[in-house]
């Protein structure tokens, strides 16, 4: 029986690895076995390429950039996703595809459309059952930020303007997949809200 994959987005600083280390404790708790990841990642190529992806300093091309993700995530889908849904396990992914089209898409230029049909080869055609995008201010977002800035994290605020924008484009185009939450709250406040829209997708999905 196909497994619940969940995944969370948004900008860097928006809390997302908090609030997935919490949802994933949650679904525990409720007997769900959890299989956390993050992109790019999760796998012994995965980590060698997002050092490349965002510690290299040296240029790497947008279209360049948007393939070296999608390989990350290529291998993470066949080595550890696939897999695991296959079990019934449920996925709590730190990014997914939709980073890739709104980072080297609508920020960095690229069209979205043709990063859709590219990651189709890259997943199979996999996709997040649920995608929360934590919506903050870049503002916000930055003040958070407790770490040096990576090749990403360091490009002009203009670019991470374009990064949330097309996340609600996104989420206006795909609202039976994409949900936008106010990730200004107190953690707590924005896991409550994550409780409530990952319970609605798990009471009608064919795991119920």
């Amino acid at each position: 029986m196909k497994g619940p994959f969940l995944c969370l987005e948004g900008l860097d600083g928006s809390g997302k690895s908090t609030q997935c280390r919490l949802l994933a404790d949650w679904l525990r708790a409720q007997g769900r076995t959890v299989i956390s990841c993050f992109e790019p990642g999760s796998t012994a190529l995965g980590e060698q390429l997002r050092a490349i992806v965002l510690q290299h300093r040296q240029q790497i091309g947008l279209p360049a950039e948007a393939l070296l993700f999608m390989a990350s995530r290529a291998q993470l889908v066949t080595e550890v996703i696939r897999p695991a849904l296959a079990e019934g396990h449920t996925i709590v992914c730190d990014r997914f595809e939709l980073s890739t089209i709104v980072y080297q898409g609508y920020a960095g230029g690229l069209d979205p459309h043709q990063l859709r049909h590219a990651g189709h080869l890259a997943t199979g055609g996999l996709e997040p059952d649920l995608t929360l995008v934590l919506d903050l201010s870049l503002e916000q977002a930055r003040a958070r930020r407790n770490r040096p800035a990576d090749r990403l994290e360091s490009r002009e605020d203009a670019y991470h303007q374009r990064v949330r924008e097309g996340f609600l484009v996104e989420a206006r185009r795909r609202p039976d997949r994409i949900k936008v939450l106010d990730a200004s709250a107190a953690t707590d406040v924005v896991q409550t809200l994550i409780r409530e829209e990952v319970s609605r997708v798990l009471a009608t999905g064919p795991w119920a």
